[in-house]
């Protein structure tokens, strides 16, 4: 498997970051990959074991598991199921505080293609969309009120 890998610092503390990414009601504000996320099998929240069926705004569908969740830290998901293309498919999602009021964002995917040939062209594909999701998410945390949103919104 190859590894697709990508960052950014975004002007927020890790705790309003990590509820942000987990907020899919929000989410399509920033997330301009994100067409729709529900939980399946009962879920409702993100949680170890929990099962999200997920489809990108260009119509690729995956069911994927929750393998890792460590609020403030870290959000990790493997593919239970997915497009014919894609074999394998794991990732997480962590948030390292540098400051009081800025996080480092990074974006770390497993994949592998089925054929192999088709590797490198969506590892491209993949890095593309991973950089547009951190710039939306980066502008939505600086330059919008959408984490006063997310604040209203937790109970």
């Amino acid at each position: 498997m190859s590894t697709v890998v990508a960052s950014c610092s975004i002007r927020a503390p890790a705790e309003q970051l990590f509820a942000l990414s987990q907020d899919y009601d929000l989410r399509r504000d920033w997330d301009p990959f994100t067409g729709s996320m529900s939980f399946l099998d009962g879920a409702t929240e993100t949680r170890k074991g929990a099962r999200v069926r997920f489809r990108s705004r260009q119509g690729l569908t995956m069911i994927v598991e929750f393998v890792q969740v460590r609020p403030p830290k870290v959000v990790a998901m493997m593919m239970r199921s997915g497009p014919w293309f894609i074999r394998r498919f794991a990732g997480s999602w962590t948030f390292r505080s540098v400051d009081e009021s800025s996080t480092l964002v990074t974006f770390r995917y497993s994949l592998e293609a089925r054929p192999a040939l088709l590797g490198a062209p969506l590892r491209w594909v993949l890095a593309r969309e991973f950089n547009d999701r951190l710039a939306g998410m980066k502008e939505a945390a600086e330059n919008t009120d959408i984490l006063t949103r997310l604040r209203s919104s937790t109970p």
